[in-house]
């Protein structure tokens, strides 16, 4: 792989760039775009919260049938939403996160599958949030509740209620969406026919509970996050900064090590000199995605979010994870990165070894660590595409 310089975006000085927004999170009065909203009523927490009232942003593709049989459910990573594929444009201000997966022809074809893409709970994208409005009429900020992953399928579950749709025929999602794609397995077995697990874990390790720690430290150091109160602020003066940090954290275990040292290695940043104060390029290369999150998504978000991974455990309160990973009745597709050193491969081992219905499992080859779910878009398909004709061969079968 030749050694290249950061992104031409990562040259301009971060100061001579807009100000930062205190929060990027969508908000009442902000243009729609393509989400529908469901008002899901009040809601009792795992860890003994409550809110008086939910409502989480979803969008839709294709046709749900008479039989309501061809439902698919995409659930989105960390700092994902409910904006699978399309352009960006009023409302949406990035396109699609997975596009070539998802639409008429592609590996979750849309012209005979309808799908679902929900932002999460807790999100900051038109979902329930800290910057949703409290009854107070202040936003919830620093007092919005702590969340699990069991909260969010509790709330994905309520959403299938009310769209009349009583069994998924694929439940699919990476990383933190991977983590409710087992949690929806387990707590709704019925509803569930065929999952796909990418990226994922049954339960955060020692090693990545330390990494999440990190993040949420860089983001509550920062004196402009005011505990989680700072939506009042003016650009520039929200936690920009810790919340740009946190990502950098993060960046680091989404990419591997190979490719970090490939493509940067120790070459300088454009005209910048190392030991006069410039940075590396590989600096700048984090300079850029951090300052590139935080102008569009909401610390407080990132914080609750990244909690919810802290404590995602699927075998709490089920009699450990192999008892809760026997449970499942769905058939499994299981996928890890080769590279990846945020949620490792042994992770996906364990899961595939734990699922009756799962079978060995696939492996993404890909030079780019953890983010290869993302970027090796062709073999993600490919593996798609292929359980869903296994699984329309055996439902013809059985049926």
């Amino acid at each position: 792989m030749p050694r290249a310089a950061a992104p031409a975006a990562s040259r301009t000085p971060l100061p001579e760039r807009p100000p930062v927004p205190a929060s990027a999170a969508w908000r009442d009065g902000d243009p729609v775009g393509r989400r529908r909203f469901a008002d899901l009523g009040p809601f009792r927490l795992e860890a003994g919260g409550r809110l008086p009232a939910v409502r989480l942003a979803y969008e839709t593709w294709g046709t749900l049938n008479a039989a309501r049989d061809n439902a698919v459910l995409v659930l989105h990573a960390l700092t994902g939403d409910s904006h699978v594929t399309g352009p960006a444009g009023p409302g949406h201000p990035t396109p699609g996160w997975w596009q070539s997966m998802v639409g008429p022809g592609a590996p979750i074809d849309t012209d005979r599958y309808f799908v679902v893409a929900p932002n999460a709970l807790g999100g900051c994208q038109g979902s329930t949030g800290p910057a949703s409005t409290a009854p107070d009429g202040r936003p919830w900020g620093g007092r919005f509740p702590q969340l699990t992953v069991r909260d969010q399928v509790e709330a994905e579950v309520r959403l299938a209620d009310l769209l009349g749709i009583d069994a998924w025929h694929l439940v699919v999602g990476a990383s933190m969406g991977g983590l409710r794609v087992l949690e929806w397995a387990v707590t709704a077995p019925a509803r569930v026919r065929a999952l796909a697990a990418i990226a994922t874990s049954a339960q955060t390790s020692g090693d990545q509970i330390a990494s999440f720690h990190t993040q949420l430290a860089a983001i509550r150091a920062d004196p402009r996050f005011r505990g989680g109160d700072y939506y009042d602020a003016p650009d520039g003066e929200g936690p920009h900064v810790g919340l740009g940090i946190a990502r950098q954290i993060a960046h680091q275990t989404y990419r591997s090590a190979r490719e970090l040292d490939e493509r940067f290695g120790r070459i300088p940043q454009g005209a910048e000199e190392p030991l006069a104060g410039g940075r590396y390029a590989v600096q700048s290369y984090l300079d850029h995605h951090g300052d590139k999150l935080a102008r569009r998504f909401d610390a407080n978000t990132y914080v609750r979010f990244t909690e919810t991974m802290v404590t995602h455990d699927l075998g709490r309160d089920r009699g450990g994870v192999e008892a809760a990973l026997a449970s499942v009745t769905a058939r499994a597709l299981v996928v890890a990165v080769d590279t990846d050193r945020l949620f490792l491969p042994a992770q996906s081992e364990r899961i595939a070894a734990g699922i009756p219905g799962a079978g060995p499992v696939r492996t993404i080859r890909s030079e780019f660590g953890h983010d290869g779910f993302l970027i090796e878009e062709d073999q993600v398909g490919a593996m798609v595409r292929e359980f869903l004709l296994e699984t329309a061969t055996d439902d013809a079968i059985t049926g």
